[in-house]
């Protein structure tokens, strides 16, 4: 599947809730859901046909979308997930939570998911003091995420922390703003994960 490159406001419209592709925008009434909260193009406010097969694709693809990845990447997590002991929607959840991308974001490293995984692969990130790339790399407890040094003064890094309060940091992570470092305190419960999601259907649409 291509990679899409058009307005990511429009894939909130698509699937009808605010995703939070574009950071801080979106908890303004700038958003594109406060404006138009119908889907978009000619016949988004036409009448939509629903069939369980779409409600599963539609969960499965509002869940894919919010952490920004392609369809293969998502399906190979969902394999990752289906392999590990437990409920395989618990496991999906927490492997997509422990991206290292997604931490990033949740850290207030990145405004967005998308953000924070352009700085993971630009060199800007250290786990437990070695250089990582890789956005998609899977952090454990203890382990520490940390900002180089010389990469601190970057604007949008500045522009990331100061918002960082009014979102919040989960509680499976600690942030210590002032060395540019966090730490993962456990693996992240369900209920520590809050997404307009159900990852129950992504699991049904997969098992067809």
């Amino acid at each position: 599947m291509a990679k899409y490159r058009g307005p990511v406001c429009r894939l909130c419209r698509r699937e009808g809730e605010k995703l939070f592709l574009k950071g801080t925008r979106c908890m303004t009434e700038k958003c594109a859901i406060e404006r138009r909260s119908y889907p978009p193009g000619q016949h988004g406010q036409g009448r939509q046909r629903t069939s369980d097969y779409s409600l599963q694709l539609r969960e499965k693809q509002k869940l894919r979308r919010i952490y920004g990845l392609q369809e293969c990447q998502f399906r190979g997590v969902f394999e990752r997930a289906e392999r590990q002991t437990g409920v395989t929607g618990d496991a999906l959840l927490r492997l997509l939570e422990c991206r290292l991308d997604n931490v990033a974001y949740r850290l207030g490293f990145g405004a967005s998911r998308k953000q924070a995984r352009q700085m993971v692969s630009h060199g800007h990130f250290t786990i437990n003091g070695k250089k990582i790339t890789v956005a998609g790399a899977l952090v454990k407890p203890g382990d520490v995420i940390q900002i180089r040094e010389r990469s601190r003064d970057l604007a949008a890094f500045q522009a990331a922390l100061e918002s960082v309060d009014s979102r919040g940091i989960p509680d499976w992570l600690e942030l210590d703003k002032g060395a540019f470092k966090g730490t993962v305190r456990t693996l992240p419960a369900k209920e520590q994960i809050a997404l307009p999601v159900n990852e129950q259907m992504v699991v049904e649409l997969y098992s067809r």
